[in-house]
């Protein structure tokens, strides 16, 4: 079985070896929370838009949370945010300009200094950053997608295992997975309310992420870097950034089942100019489980379009429509239970775990669903058909290597003379 389905949850610690273990962490790095301390020293990696609110997510999960550090590829945005989140929460953010980090190494910087790290930056780098914290002692919250390629997966495999040994939390940024009302509507699909599960559709239909413009005096790097959800070689593209949402959701109503094998299709249709950089603009991915069961997944990026997010499950005794908590069908129901941001409820699950001194860890389903999802993104590039087998035993990685990376690099893509950016075509493109 590959590594990616061995992945399971922790379970059960002694709260004495807990503290121990993050004590030690935190007295390597020259103070911090132990048992009896209220606060809990966190930095962030990557001050993106979904950086800055990881933070947010975090300091109001736990009042005795204590933003330190901040760390991001631009100086400038580090520093921009941080003054965002003092405005909101200036009681819990203390990051001097000693403490706001940047380049390729400022992950460095941020993990020696704080006991929770928040991982939210370009996904090329969260197996690296990732690995690095828990190599420190240090808790990890790290957003998805946890990696865009199978060697990005299998180190993250490899990182989560340690923190096991270590007895660190690992959370994950899938969120639909701390939904009270997915919870629960899921509970019952499980439980046969909509019998079995005989097709799956996903849909992920939007106008692009944020766009940023080229500002003057950066280099190429420092551009691709500032706007990484448009470029393959950080991001992953749009079905690892995307609709890993949706396939985690899928898998987990497959009962944490990987497809067989997928096909898939996409390209660059509309979107033209530097600003889009490399990568595809559609994409619709099939996908096949060992029982016949097919799950359909589509995703897309060019706005003035139809746009829609879901995930139905369709049944022989009826339909599913999780996002709206609803079962359709021999038994009609629908949730009425608790409302609660999944974004507030991960991160207040991780500081739970941390002060209880019962640690989680999401690394089995974390691991599963982005090589789900770097098993479509790859056969869109590609065109070819991808079996489980062949991605989850692939050594293959986007170029450079994570830990290559440098302020004066020169990126794997550059533009052309009127400023766009190749992208990968079906047919030619070989990758595995």
């Amino acid at each position: 079985m590959p590594p990616a389905h061995r992945l399971r949850s922790s379970e059960g610690s002694s709260r004495r070896d807990f503290l121990k273990t993050s004590a030690a962490g935190v007295a390597a790095n020259l103070g911090g929370y132990v048992a009896g301390s209220d606060a809990i020293r966190i930095g962030v990696i990557g001050c993106g838009g979904r950086g800055t609110a990881a933070a947010l997510n975090a300091m109001k999960a736990d009042p005795g949370v204590r933003l330190v550090a901040m760390g991001d590829l631009l100086m400038d945005r580090a520093q921009e945010k941080r003054n965002a989140l003092k405005v909101q929460k200036p009681g819990q953010v203390a990051v001097d300009d000693e403490h706001c980090f940047a380049g390729f190494d400022a992950y460095q910087r941020v993990i020696e200094c704080v006991d929770v790290v928040l991982v939210a930056n370009a996904a090329k780098f969260h197996p690296l950053h990732l690995r690095a914290a828990v190599e420190a002692g240090k808790h990890v919250f790290v957003e998805k997608p946890h990696a865009i390629d199978p060697a990005g997966v299998q180190a993250v495999v490899a990182a989560c295992e340690l923190a096991k040994g270590k007895r660190l939390c690992v959370v994950s940024g899938l969120q639909s997975r701390y939904h009270p009302g997915y919870r629960e509507t899921m509970r019952r699909v499980h439980e046969g309310a909509i019998g079995d599960i005989v097709a799956l559709e996903e849909n992920f239909l939007r106008a692009p992420y944020g766009l940023y413009p080229r500002k003057p005096g950066q280099t190429e790097v420092q551009y691709q870097g500032s706007n990484q959800y448009h470029f393959h070689w950080l991001s992953g593209d749009d079905v690892p950034q995307s609709l890993v949402h949706n396939l985690d959701r899928a898998s987990w109503a497959m009962r944490e089942q990987a497809p067989v094998r997928a096909h898939g299709m996409g390209g660059r249709s509309t979107l033209r100019g530097e600003i889009y950089g490399s990568v595809f603009d559609h994409h619709a991915v099939v996908y096949e489980f060992a029982s016949g069961v097919r799950l359909y997944a589509f995703c897309r990026t060019i706005p003035d379009c139809y746009n829609e997010t879901s995930s139905i499950l369709l049944g022989s005794k009826g339909r599913c429509n999780l996002l709206r908590m609803r079962l359709e069908g021999e038994t009609t129901w629908q949730y009425e239970g608790p409302k609660a941001d999944p974004y507030d409820l991960e991160h207040l699950e991780l500081f739970k775990a941390i002060r209880a001194g019962t640690p989680i860890n999401n690394g089995d389903y974390m691991a599963r669903s982005t090589l789900i999802a770097i098993m479509g993104q790859i056969s869109c590039y590609t065109g070819k058909e991808v079996t489980w087998e062949q991605i989850a035993r692939s050594d293959f990685y986007f170029p450079p290597r994570p830990e290559e990376c440098r302020a004066g690099m020169e990126p794997p893509v550059t533009p052309d003379a009127e400023g766009i950016y190749p992208v990968f075509t079906p047919g030619v493109t070989k990758l595995l």
